[in-house]
């Protein structure tokens, strides 16, 4: 899990913040930086093909692999050519080759994550789903300090084409550990998740003989949304927004931080050391202590510390425009900015885990981390116009704003929680 959890990480800051960089470096306008940002909508919206991905077995050579296996060596693969093809690319003259490229790649990663979490749950009984989580997680972060810190330390050596043709080469990590596991078993559908189909099927199809596209569209991908919506009814909208507005504040700015150091005056290996390497271990920090503060205070309250400390830590970005390349203040910022995603994240994970039926995990969990981040994406396709008119410190004032909702809508979710429990106790006398 740790191998597979470094192959789903590595791709991702190479079409997001790596990639910024580069462009940037390339004399890349930030309002087209900025749209680049949309590229990353790939990975909001791999609910739509996760089911294919969950029920189509692939065919011709690969499929002796098994469906898991076949997957995320088709996806792989995918994502090293991608990243062949963008190192032979100059933005400069084949910026829309360049942002081509950049979607296959986000695709491709996108695939493989849905496969390598259908193996994750599948490959293992429920008893050993921490460790095989918490490997995974270690190994994506290990591959983001290397697609972050490692790109640019590369780059500023030698070039971006090496840079990203040795990124091109560490996904051979990932396919290497394809080929040597085993396809893990696949359970069947639970009794209670049968029933719930095979009542829709009847009621959207009637009785007798019905195609089999449409059975299985059904099934496999209408079910997972009518179990949620009629386990949690009306309220199932207010939780939709709150997932999807909560790291709204987060997602927004970040397509523009790299270009925003390099606008500052750092160099690659300054943003590298700071952003990257110390960066790296102050996430790390910060999802422990997530993790901490939701064993000792539930998950309410953390979330509510989160919302608030990302929406804080854009005002200090936004201080840092105005002070210049100082690299004192940019650790300042860089740790707290960290170390409260990283338990913003963790808290948001561990919320999402609690929302979800295990009789449909898998889809439903990715309705969550696809939500998660598609409004945070599409609104940050714009940065790169604000950036231009009104400059980086009213960008990231206007970012920290953007927070102000989930901060709210947690409190919100904090107190229901805390009426429903009261409900619950039992009453003296």
């Amino acid at each position: 899990m740790f191998f597979l959890g470094f192959s789903a990480g590595l791709p991702l800051l190479l079409v997001f913040s790596t990639l910024t960089a580069w462009l940037r470096d390339y004399g890349v306008s930030r309002t087209a930086i900025g749209f680049f940002a949309w590229v990353g909508i790939t990975f909001s919206i791999k609910v739509l093909w996760a089911p294919i991905i969950d029920h189509l077995r692939l065919p011709s050579l690969i499929a002796g692999l098994g469906k898991r296996r076949s997957w995320m060596l088709v996806s792989q693969l995918g994502v090293a050519l991608g990243l062949v093809g963008m190192a032979s690319v100059n933005p400069q003259l084949a910026l829309t080759e360049v942002a081509l490229l950049a979607l296959w790649v986000a695709f491709c990663s996108a695939s493989q994550d849905v496969a390598i979490d259908a193996y994750r749950i599948e490959a293992m009984d429920e008893n050993y789903q921490g460790a095989m989580a918490a490997n995974y997680v270690f190994g994506y972060r290990v591959a983001m300090l290397v697609a972050g810190a490692g790109a640019l330390y590369i780059a500023d050596i030698a070039s971006w084409s090496v840079a990203y043709l040795s990124m091109a080469a560490l996904m051979g990590i990932g396919v290497i550990t394809t080929l040597m596991i085993a396809e893990p078993n696949h359970p069947r559908v639970n009794g209670e998740a049968e029933e719930l189909q095979n009542m829709w099927v009847e009621r959207l199809l009637g009785q007798g003989q019905h195609s089999r596209l449409k059975e299985w569209f059904i099934r496999a991908v209408a079910c997972p949304f009518i179990e949620f919506f009629q386990r949690n009814g009306r309220f199932a909208l207010v939780l939709l927004i709150f997932i999807g507005i909560f790291r709204l504040s987060d997602i927004a700015m970040g397509i523009m931080a790299n270009p925003f150091y390099l606008d500052l005056g750092f160099t690659k290996t300054e943003i590298a050391e700071i952003s990257k390497v110390f960066g790296f271990f102050c996430t790390v920090l910060g999802s422990f202590l997530g993790g901490i503060f939701v064993v000792r205070y539930g998950i309410a309250r953390p979330l509510i510390l989160g919302a608030v400390m990302v929406a804080c830590t854009n005002l200090l970005f936004a201080q840092l425009a105005l002070i210049g390349p100082d690299k004192t203040w940019l650790a300042l910022v860089i740790s707290a900015d960290n170390i409260s995603g990283g338990i913003a994240n963790a808290v948001l994970i561990a919320y999402l885990s609690s929302l979800a039926n295990k009789a449909y995990t898998a889809t439903q969990y990715a309705l969550f981390s696809s939500l998660m981040t598609l409004p945070g994406k599409f609104i940050s396709g714009f940065s790169g116009i604000v950036v231009d008119a009104q400059g980086y410190a009213q960008f990231f004032i206007y970012a920290a704003l953007m927070g102000l909702p989930a901060i709210l809508l947690s409190i919100y979710l904090w107190r229901r929680e805390k009426r429903e429990w009261v409900g619950e106790e039992p009453q003296p006398g």
